[in-house]
């Protein structure tokens, strides 16, 4: 069963959802919150569902208990614990005398996010700014609102590009900037210092 979330999108239920398996209710719930939040940002839901599960647990879990306890097919298991392992947030570890391998979560949690934005993120953000400055410098003869209105977006572009390199290296984000820049000039003008 689905209801429709935050501006019309298809939000799987966690009561639904996490129907299968052998999970606590509130490891359901807690799985299913963090794979809604991984489909939301265009990961596979299973991929956040697979994540928390081992960060609860905080113990090493082979691929047939992940299958198990999740409800995953084989298949699915091994494509997202190869997934999730190039993106640093699980580990493949194996004790000794152990057969299988075992896979376990990354903890740091700013670390992983920084890595997703690092890899992801900013990149995306780094493309967008780009094609706004050329847009921008194409617009020079254009009109003069237009010429305004492309330097405010490649101006919060810039500002959003700097914060997400800023937090990957300090894990601090400062949006001062980027709020200027989005308040209209209108307000911005009133809340100048008057002299």
């Amino acid at each position: 069963m689905t209801d429709k979330g935050q501006r019309g999108y298809m939000i799987e239920r966690a009561d639904d959802a996490a129907s299968g398996g052998n999970l606590e209710p509130w490891e359901a719930l807690a799985t299913e919150a963090v794979g809604t939040v991984m489909g939301f940002w265009n990961f596979k839901r299973n991929h956040g569902r697979v994540w928390a599960l081992l960060y609860l647990r905080d113990q090493a879990l082979s691929q047939s208990e992940l299958q198990d306890v999740l409800d995953l097919s084989k298949g699915a298991a091994s494509m997202i614990t190869r997934e999730l392992e190039t993106w640093g947030v699980i580990r493949r570890v194996r004790a000794p005398g152990d057969a299988p391998w075992r896979f376990e979560a990354e903890t740091d949690l700013m670390r992983m996010i920084g890595r997703v934005l690092r890899e992801r993120e900013t990149e995306l953000v780094r493309r967008v700014r780009l094609d706004l400055e050329e847009a921008e410098r194409l617009a020079r003869t254009g009109p003069p609102e237009v010429r305004r209105r492309l330097s405010r977006l490649s101006a919060l572009a810039a500002l959003v590009d700097g914060a997400l390199r800023t937090f990957v290296a300090t894990a601090r984000f400062d949006a001062s900037g980027v709020v200027r820049v989005l308040l209209p000039s209108a307000i911005r003008d009133r809340k100048r210092p008057r002299t």
